[in-house]
């Protein structure tokens, strides 16, 4: 898994550990770190396919 792809995940992971306990407290702040989850996730998953299609090329230009 490509590093920035790692760091968006502990991102997600973090925003979405930070919205339950925003909602624990009775605050709606939680909304902004539940959309901040969002984008985080949306960028792990860009940057995954980025990484396995760069594999995919260079095992072509190898091989090809």
């Amino acid at each position: 898994m490509p590093r920035l792809a790692l760091y968006a995940l502990a991102v997600c992971v973090l925003s979405v550990a930070a919205a339950v306990v925003s909602f624990v407290q009775g605050s709606w702040l939680g909304i902004v770190w539940i959309l901040l989850a969002g984008v985080s996730s949306n960028m792990t998953w860009y940057y995954v396919k980025r990484g396995r299609a760069e594999r995919a090329a260079r095992a072509k230009s190898v091989t090809g």
